[in-house]
């Protein structure tokens, strides 16, 4: 069975971006995987009222007005879905993640779709994948306490059913470029590539 990826970029950089190189990196050592690619540097819609709207309302009763608002959600959760792995290219900007890849997130986290509340409390549904981060940043240290980034990507992750993350990080590059990537490129040498 092919192993299959989504590859989501969220730097809004494409010539000269860390986190899409090192994403090329990880995804080169899955040479037999398929690859899906969702560069959100093209842009996502905010959820807003009319979302929300249709979010609650029973997907019996959507009128197709509220089946349209919905619809880039439900495919964005189809390629999510359909993903044994996530490769993650996540530029920290500001100490947290862009504002794209927060768009993503209000886009897939969906009650009853990609996790549900349960008496035990929330449950992911998007369990049996593994995501790998790749963090880029000038000098905002992964994990460390100015680090609004990383962890939350992990939650959300996590919140959704996928508790497999691993981080490659290039969090020093303003201090040593060499060194930072240097010690990236390691990381992804030392990746398991098995599913």
């Amino acid at each position: 069975m092919t192993h299959s990826i989504l590859r989501i970029d969220a730097s809004a950089r494409r010539d000269g971006s860390v986190s899409r190189d090192l994403s090329d990196r990880i995804i080169a050592r899955f040479p037999e995987a398929t690859v899906t690619t969702r560069d959100l540097a093209r842009g996502l819609p905010l959820i807003d009222e009319t979302w929300v709207g249709a979010n609650f309302t029973p997907e019996a009763d959507r009128s197709p007005e509220q089946r349209e608002t919905l619809a880039l959600s439900d495919e964005l959760i189809a390629e999510l879905k359909d993903a044994d792995t996530l490769v993650i290219g996540l530029p920290i900007y500001n100490f947290g993640v862009p504002a794209t890849l927060k768009a993503w997130v209000d886009l897939v986290a969906r009650a009853g779709v990609t996790f549900r509340y349960s008496e035990a409390g929330p449950e992911g549904l998007m369990t049996g994948k593994r995501a790998i981060v790749a963090v880029a940043s000038g000098g905002t240290e992964a994990g460390s306490e100015i680090d609004f980034a990383t962890g939350y990507i992990r939650h959300v992750l996590g919140f959704i059913g996928i508790t497999d993350v691993t981080f490659v990080t290039a969090d020093r590059l303003a201090l040593d470029v060499d060194a930072t990537l240097n010690a990236a490129h390691s990381q992804i040498d030392a990746l398991p590539v098995a599913a």
